[in-house]
C-alpha cells in the first residue's frame, strides 16, 4: 500500500478518537460505544457528506477530494491549523508510478546557498544557528550551532538529523531535561514534513529507522499529531558550560522552501548569554588549536 494511502487512514482514524462525542452533543456510554470517540457515520454527518464517501476517503480510494469537502471534514474532526494543512497535503492525488516508502537510506541531498552560510558566518561565536532540511536534517551550521547540543562535526552526515539525535543518540536524554517535551515537538515537525513531501526517500529512511529502533518514537507517531514548532523557549543542560535557557526562531528561506533558518538567543545580560559567549570563546580557541596544528603539520 502506498505511504500517503497509509497515512491518510491513520491520521483520520486517531483524529476522530480523539475527539469526546459528549463535548459535540453526541450519544456517549459503555453500551453504546465499543471504541473511543467518532463513529464514521457520525464524522460524516457533522461534514453534511455520505457515510459511504467518508468511508472511501478514510480508506484510500477516494480520489479528487475537493477543498470544500476537506474543508468540512476538519471542521467535523476540529483540526489544527497545522492538522488542515496536513490533511490537505495526503490528499492530493499521488501521481503515477509514486514509490512505496520503502527506500534505502541515503544521506541529506539538499544544498545550502553561499549566502546563508555567510550569514551564519556573521553569527559565528554570539549566535548559535543552523539550516534544517527537509526530514529535519542538520544541512549547514556555525561555529556555536554546531557545540551549543550535539558535536555536528563528529557525526557522519547522514547522522546530523534532529530527529534521529533525539531518538537513538544517548547524550539527547541529558541534554534535554525536558526530553518528552522535545520529542513530541520532533515528531510533529516530522510529520508535517513527512505530510509535505510523503515520497522523499531521506524522509521516509528517517521515519523507517526511528519506526525500527526506537520504542518512543513508534508511541508517538502513533498518535498522528501534527504540527510545527517554529518558535519558543528551551532548556539544555551543556556539559561543558551547565543550563542554557534558550528562545529559538525559525525563519522559511524564501527562495529555499524546504529550509529554515533556525537561531538560538537569550536575554542580553543573562546568565545564558554569558555561557553561551564562554562556549564561542572555547570554540574560537578550538578552531585555532586545530589551524596551528594543521599549519604545523
Amino acid at each position: 500500500m502506498l505511504y500517503a494511502e497509509i497515512e491518510i487512514g491513520s491520521f483520520l482514524k486517531a483524529r476522530r478518537a480523539a475527539l469526546d462525542p459528549a463535548e459535540l452533543g453526541l450519544p456517549g456510554g459503555v453500551s453504546r460505544r465499543r471504541v473511543r470517540g467518532l463513529r464514521r457515520e457520525e464524522v460524516a454527518q457533522l461534514a453534511g457528506i455520505s457515510v459511504d464517501y467518508y468511508t472511501r476517503i478514510e480508506q484510500g480510494r477516494a480520489h479528487a477530494i475537493s477543498d470544500s469537502v476537506l474543508d468540512a471534514i476538519a471542521r467535523a474532526l476540529r483540526l489544527s491549523g497545522g492538522e488542515v494543512t496536513y490533511l490537505r497535503n495526503i490528499a492530493v492525488p499521488r501521481r503515477p508510478g509514486a514509490v512505496d516508502c520503502r527506500p534505502a537510506a541515503s544521506g541529506p541531498t539538499q544544498t545550502v546557498r553561499p549566502e546563508i552560510r555567510q550569514l551564519l558566518d556573521a553569527m559565528e561565536t554570539t549566535v548559535p544557528a543552523m539550516v534544517i532540511g527537509r526530514g529535519l536534517d542538520i544541512l549547514a551550521w556555525n561555529t556555536l550551532g554546531g557545540r551549543f547540543a550535539f558535536d555536528l562535526e563528529a557525526l557522519a552526515p547522514d547522522r546530523r538529523n534532529t530527529a534521529l539525535l533525539v531518538f537513538l543518540d544517548p547524550v539527547a536524554r541529558a541534554l534535554h531535561p525536558d526530553w518528552e517535551a522535545k520529542a513530541v515537538e520532533v515528531v510533529g515537525n516530522l510529520r508535517a514534513d513527512s505530510g509535505r513531501h510523503p515520497d522523499d526517500p531521506r524522509i521516509c529512511a528517517v521515519v523507517n529507522e526511528l519506526l525500527d529502533h526506537s520504542a518512543d518514537f513508534r508511541r508517538l507517531w502513533e498518535t498522528q499529531a501534527v504540527y510545527e514548532c517554529l518558535r519558543g523557549t528551551k532548556r539544555l543542560l551543556h556539559p561543558h558550560v551547565g543550563e542554557l535557557v534558550i528562545t529559538f526562531e525559525s525563519f522559511r528561506l524564501s527562495t529555499d522552501p524546504d529550509q529554515a533558518l533556525v537561531t538560538y538567543t537569550a536575554p542580553r545580560g543573562s546568565e545564558t548569554e554569558r555561557r553561551l559567549r564562554e562556549l564561542g570563546a572555547r570554540a574560537a580557541e578550538e578552531r585555532r588549536a586545530m589551524a596551528a596544528a594543521g599549519a604545523d603539520g
